[in-house]
């Protein structure tokens, strides 16, 4: 089988986000590559060889035999074979059966259908990278937000409802309110990723064919998967009950989400009218092929892109839950592409983890942008206080003061305190109360304290990981 140049290849994936970044390469292809799926498969096999031997069907010398020839199976051996006999599993049992003695051969894939080894596969596979992989990684980005949200703290910044301007809070406390939902997500991903299951159960589910030799084919099934790490289905047909892996993708596709939110968040606050932040960049680099004045937000950019390329693709999983009766073949392709999301993830994790970390705040950008509606902003903590000191209708009447410092140019402060029909309550404000109706600066409410509680709060959960 000749080699593919990379550039040959059809998904973007290969050529442009994966083959050509040697950190992502190496994260991934263990787990989520062809090879590295026919290494998982191959060590279902050499488990289950394992597990014969102890149960004195095969000799400990037929187990080691078996697995060290599953070792040495290649990708490209067990394609060659499929495209002779066009069956994979067949090929993989095979292409080990080539590389043992006669005596070994009888117990390669014994008693086990094709599913037993691929559910198995998927399952080990995709739990080693939750945890060797795709959890770090997030908990990397996580811990960057904290620092980023810890340091902005007490940034002002004015608040948005609707895309227009609302109360005062601080930068920090906009981003550790990704510091929460990350987290949250972090840890739904662990579990759901350590509780994906296997199976050796046969054909149908009834353990069939184990039951001809085994007196505990239930046992055998777990000292078969307990060599790989994995749990079983509680029960099967031919294949693992779906919602494992359908949890595991909503968790997975739901944090893509919250890291899209994220990234959107940046991007519209990189607009030239808002300014806010920026993405670092580069002494050489490139932002417009005709305008060389641009720096286009391109990282924040490329994670919402991957987001809506990948986030589709969780309808596939749910109906990747329909399988007739014991089996069908509805999702033998549609299957294939799951590693696809969990690199995407990763992808935008990674490049998002990059450019938070080297994110540009500008605090004078921040400052002129809430000074734009300043004086709007008492109309609030005036409401709420005239209300409290018995207004009988507080929120109209600073509706009606809005109105006319709208209509006249005039400040609404001015106007609230030198409304005759107001000194009676305003008499009544404390000195503090009065301050924050005159300087909006500190109408921030606890987001301060909030941030940091969110911040500790995730810190200390994801030291006990």
């Amino acid at each position: 089988m000749g080699s593919i140049d990379l550039f040959d290849t059809i998904s973007p994936l290969d050529f442009r986000y994966y083959s050509r970044n040697t950190q992502a390469f190496e994260a991934l292809q263990p787990y989520l590559s062809e090879t590295g799926f026919v290494r998982y498969l191959a060590k279902v096999e050499s488990a289950l060889a394992k597990v014969l031997a102890k149960q004195g069907i095969c000799s400990e010398k037929i187990a080691k035999e078996i697995e060290k020839a599953s070792l040495k199976v290649t990708a490209e051996e067990v394609y060659a074979e499929e495209d002779r006999i066009k069956h994979n599993i067949r090929a993989l049992a095979n292409a080990i059966r080539n590389k043992v003695s006669d005596e070994a051969k009888p117990y390669v894939h014994f008693t086990s259908t094709s599913h037993d080894i691929i559910c198995s596969a998927d399952a080990a596979r995709f739990k080693d990278f939750t945890n060797a992989v795709l959890v770090p990684t997030l908990v990397k980005l996580e811990k960057t937000l904290i620092s980023l949200a810890r340091r902005e703290k007490s940034t002002i910044q004015i608040g948005r409802t609707h895309g227009q301007h609302a109360e005062p809070i601080t930068f920090g406390f906009a981003i550790a309110q990704y510091v929460s939902r990350l987290g949250k997500r972090i840890l739904e991903i662990k579990e759901r990723g350590n509780d994906l299951r296997g199976k050796l159960a046969g054909a149908v589910g009834a353990y069939n064919a184990s039951s001809l030799l085994i007196k505990n084919p239930e046992l055998f099934e777990q000292d078969v998967l307990l060599q790989l790490g994995i749990k079983p289905s509680p029960i099967s047909t031919q294949v693992v009950e779906a919602e494992y892996l359908a949890d595991y993708l909503h968790a997975v596709t739901s944090c893509f989400g919250v890291l899209a939110n994220l990234a959107d968040d940046m991007r519209h606050l990189q607009r030239s009218e808002i300014q806010e932040v920026a993405e670092e960049f580069g002494a050489k680099q490139v932002g417009s092929s005709t305008m060389p004045h641009k720096r286009n937000p391109i990282n924040f950019e490329n994670v919402k892109s991957m987001w809506k390329a990948f986030m589709p693709r969780m309808m596939t999983l749910y109906m990747d839950q329909i399988c007739e009766h014991q089996r069908d073949l509805t999702n033998s392709a549609s299957s294939r592409f799951v590693p696809e999301t969990l690199a995407g993830l990763y992808l935008a994790a990674f490049r998002l983890d990059k450019v938070m970390s080297k994110l540009v705040v500008d605090k004078t950008a921040l400052k002129r942008n809430f000074d734009q509606n300043k004086e709007m902003i008492a109309a609030e903590p005036a409401y709420i206080l005239l209300a409290a000191y018995k207004h009988p209708d507080a929120h109209e009447a600073i509706r009606e003061l809005t109105l006319e410092a709208q209509k006249t140019g005039k400040p609404l402060t001015t106007l609230i305190l030198g409304d005759k029909k107001l000194a009676p309550y305003l008499k009544k404000f404390t000195k503090q109360q009065l301050a924050l109706i005159k300087n909006p600066e500190l109408y921030t409410g606890n987001a301060v304290a909030k941030t940091e509680s969110v911040c500790k709060d995730w810190e200390d959960a994801l030291a006990n990981l």
